[in-house]
């Protein structure tokens, strides 16, 4: 008993760790099902940037110049990621956004979402499949003292 006990234990212990330890990305939606909800996961995270630059990662203007920096460099390389595995929105396709990142700049959940009838069923598979490899050998170029998450809105076109 206490061995099967054990197990159970060390399964469900294994299960949470590589749940939180891969990169993942997900609809907003889809993370909320799955246990890991954005408002959670901000919990784990200090926002980037903040009204309150104590609460902020990034506190001073040239750091938030370099976030910034990073940031449109992580869209532009994402987006020549899509390119160079022949994605094409076909349309202009806007959404939103929320990046985790540890310290050293590895993604660990790049959470989006389109608002209905932006994209097909398939086209959003597609694109969360491509996401999904794409965050799992990116680094920020930027790195930061400690876990951290960026959010904006986004405009995706096939320019």
């Amino acid at each position: 008993m206490k061995e099967k006990l054990f197990l159970t234990i060390t399964f469900a212990a294994l299960t949470i760790v590589s749940v939180f330890s891969q990169s993942r990305a997900l609809t907003f939606q889809e993370a909320e099902k799955q246990g890991i909800p954005f408002h959670k996961l901000d919990s784990l995270y200090k926002s980037a940037v903040h009204t309150d630059p104590a609460l902020a990662v990034f506190k001073s203007p040239d750091q938030q110049a370099e976030l910034l920096q990073a940031y449109v460099k992580l869209l532009q390389d994402l987006g020549a990621f899509l390119r160079a595995n022949n994605f094409k929105w076909n349309t202009e396709a806007r959404g939103a956004n929320r990046i985790y990142m540890q310290p050293d700049g590895r993604i660990d959940y790049f959470l989006f979402h389109f608002p209905e009838g932006q994209l097909t069923p398939e086209k959003e598979q597609q694109f969360t499949q491509l996401l999904d490899s794409f965050i799992r050998n990116y680094r920020f170029a930027i790195t930061a003292p400690e876990k951290f998450a960026q959010c904006s809105a986004v405009r995706y076109t096939d320019n």
